[in-house]
């Protein structure tokens, strides 16, 4: 073969295999484009673009009266990429901004001094990522933003945040176990579980696009807004909710006490007006750690009334039939024998009640029913006692009213009569009380009154009667009568009054530890309503005795609550006709005269007494002469320990005149005070809470 031919073949060959590569190339660049395309830009675009999630802002909690109890409060994680941020940018700014940083983060103990050799320190490492602060307000953030060279942003200032959501209660510890809380991979509880759904919101979304300098840019069009979370609005008092906190955090203190709850029931409608839960830390101080309220107990001698609302309800006694209660403090039936701290002898039912007596008791219960102990059961049930109670925080126990033990013990209905062998809550007798207070009629306890979104209400919540006839009508007014004898002449009779009548009883119960038995702990109670002639408020408290209490009775332990917590009551928010009371007698009472004359005027207002007794008003006006120099014109005692009257002064005064007593201020509205929690006069306590209303 000629050269000529050989260079030809060569030739068509190089140019047959370049078309045989040109075409797998076409090939597989069409096989790229229609069949693994779709694929490989999906790839493509998840590397550059991401999905983000909208975080919608959390719903509101208030009180009744529209005080903030929960809110949401942004906090902010500061870091500075010292990289990106141009050095003699950073060596012209870094005294002043080193200045300014210890002047706004005052609470985080860093000097200037400190700053400047940290940024120094953090920007010869190379640090892109360094954190400059933690856990920063909203108006702190604010200030360092505006900050050179952080003005300039990320790119040019290295001024980088992250963004969090702190849930705040204004109120601190009052009611915190009722409001409870929120926060992420922790236990959630009270009102922020319970509405949780409504609270949260929605979440929106947003696709963005990874750009240069690894920013990322929101895609037009793709944002899906969230929805923000809806308001709770509570049926709490706040005022009526400091006074039940502090009343029982005193008492608690006094005795050494293990833990203590304190009900507030608004007797027509069911709603918790306040709900204290407090329990003793490690450290020797009192939280609120637990929904104590909702935990179930043997109730001990409260349960009595609900025995005497069986046995009316049942007609099978009148509370002024004679019981023989015994003349010795012990009686014995079989095996059982029942004890009573004092014997009463032979007295009427009503006295029975009033001293509280176990024999009594014992005896009418298991007499009555012990050939028919599903009666006095079912008589139990219609009260609701073997149900929940329905109110709207988790985590309530399950009573235990014993039916299929109380049929192979025999004696064991006895001991029901008198509070032991069933397992109630405090919320629950607290109910069954209200029922007495609302004449018979038994209503829902709840806590919640409406669901709102932009202010407007979605979803309300009205009161429920959960049994027209808990108490028949026959028995409401013999057992309000016997519960009366219970103050004016029973175990309760330190709450005996010359102002306003109240109905309760006292509880004192041992405390069993499962299997162990009886542990030489106690709880003792008192659980009550008032005024007798249109009862307004019920009132349960229940104390838990530690190893170092020295009192263990409900009148000694819970009784000083109850009657802190309705004296403050019925003279700041029960309403009631104005009425004359014997002055003659009112102004010879010891404690009455240790009052200021403004002091004795402002309780006697309060309570709708008017002193028509020229006695009265000659020491009223010689005792207003005698402290005439210790006040001013405004009713503001100084140079004293005693809370300062500062009603009708404006927010300003008002704070300053009491913080400089060293209390806790917590103000409530706009204007002038309308009125405070703590009523002048009363001794200052170290750490004292007070709030003012204005108006």
């Amino acid at each position: 073969m000629s050269a000529d031919k050989v260079i030809r073949l060569r030739v068509y060959l190089c140019f047959m295999g370049m078309c045989l590569f040109a075409l797998a190339i076409l090939v597989k660049g069409s096989f790229v484009i229609f069949k693994e395309g779709p694929q490989l830009k999906a790839y493509a675009d998840s590397l550059y673009t991401d999905v983000q999630v909208l975080q919608p802002e959390r719903g509101n909690i208030y009180t009744e009266d529209g005080s903030l109890l929960s809110s949401s409060i942004p906090e902010f994680d500061i870091r500075l990429d010292l990289v990106t941020l141009p050095k003699d940018t950073f060596k012209k700014y870094i005294n002043p901004l080193s200045s300014s940083l210890a002047e706004i983060l005052y609470d985080k103990g860093k000097s200037a001094t400190d700053y400047k050799l940290t940024l120094k320190k953090q920007q010869k490492k190379g640090n892109r990522y360094y954190l400059l602060a933690r856990k920063v307000s909203y108006s702190q953030y604010l200030k360092i933003k505006k900050l050179q060279p952080f003005i300039k942003g990320a790119n040019r200032g290295g001024f980088m945040t992250e963004s969090h959501i702190k849930r705040s209660n204004p109120f601190g510890i009052l009611a915190n176990r009722t409001v409870g809380i929120w926060r992420e991979n922790a236990q959630k509880v009270g009102l922020e579980d319970a509405f949780n759904t409504e609270l949260k919101g929605e979440e929106g979304r947003r696709i963005v696009r990874k750009i240069a300098g690894g920013a990322y840019m929101p895609i037009d069009g793709s944002e899906v807004e969230p929805v923000n979370g809806k308001d709770v609005v509570t049926t709490l008092d706040m005022n009526i909710q400091d006074v039940a906190e502090n009343a029982l955090m005193k008492q608690l203190k006094i005795d050494n006490a293990t833990y203590g709850t304190c009900v507030v029931m608004e007797t027509k409608t069911g709603k918790i007006k306040a709900l204290a839960n407090l329990g003793r830390q490690k450290d020797g101080s009192y939280y609120e750690d637990k929904n104590y309220a909702l935990v179930g107990i043997e109730p001990g001698s409260t349960c009595k009334v609900i025995s005497l609302i069986s046995l009316l309800n049942d007609k099978k006694t009148e509370i002024d039939k004679s019981i023989n209660c015994s003349n010795t403090a012990s009686y014995r039936i079989g095996k059982r024998r029942i004890t009573d701290s004092h014997p009463v002898g032979t007295v009427s039912v009503k006295k029975a009640l009033a001293q509280s007596s176990n024999i009594g008791f014992f005896k009418m219960i298991y007499h009555n029913y012990k050939n028919d102990k599903n009666a006095y059961i079912n008589n139990l049930k219609k009260l609701n006692l073997h149900l929940p109670t329905g109110i709207e925080i988790n985590g309530e126990s399950k009573t235990n009213l014993n039916e299929t033990r109380v049929h192979d013990e025999e004696y064991l209905i006895g001991s029901m009569g008198y509070g032991y062998g069933m397992k109630l809550t405090p919320m629950h007798l607290c109910m069954v009380y209200n029922a007495i207070a609302n004449n018979g009629k038994m209503m829902k306890p709840y806590l919640v009154n409406a669901v709102k979104e932009y202010g407007q209400t979605i979803q309300k919540f009205e009161p429920v009667v959960l049994n027209e006839k808990a108490v028949i009508p026959s028995a409401v007014e013999d057992i309000k009568d016997a519960m009366h004898e219970v103050v004016q002449s029973g175990t309760g009779k330190k709450l005996r009054n010359p102002y306003y009548n109240i109905c309760g009883k006292t509880g004192t119960a041992r405390h069993a530890e499962g299997k162990k038995g009886y542990n030489g702990l106690y709880h003792a109670s008192f659980i009550g309503f008032f005024p007798k002639e249109d009862p307004q408020y019920t009132i349960a408290v229940v104390v838990r005795t530690s190893r170092n209490s020295k009192n263990y009775y409900g009148g000694l332990l819970a009784l000083p609550v109850f009657q802190e917590v309705a004296n403050r009551l019925y003279a700041t928010h029960v309403v009631t006709p104005k009425t004359y009371v014997n002055t003659d007698s009112l102004h010879r009472t010891p404690e009455l005269k240790k009052l200021h004359a403004t002091q004795f005027s402002t309780i006697a207002s309060a309570l709708g007494m008017e002193t028509r007794n020229k006695v009265v008003t000659g020491w009223l006006q010689s005792a207003k002469e005698s402290e005439d120099k210790k006040w001013d014109t405004q009713g503001v005692q100084f140079g004293n320990k005693d809370v300062p009257n500062v009603k009708g002064m404006g927010l300003r005064n008002a704070m300053t005149v009491l913080e400089s007593r060293g209390l806790r201020v917590i103000p409530v509205g706009k204007g002038k005070v309308a009125r405070q929690s703590v009523e002048p006069g009363v001794t200052i306590k170290k750490g004292q809470t007070i709030t003012i209303h204005l108006s």
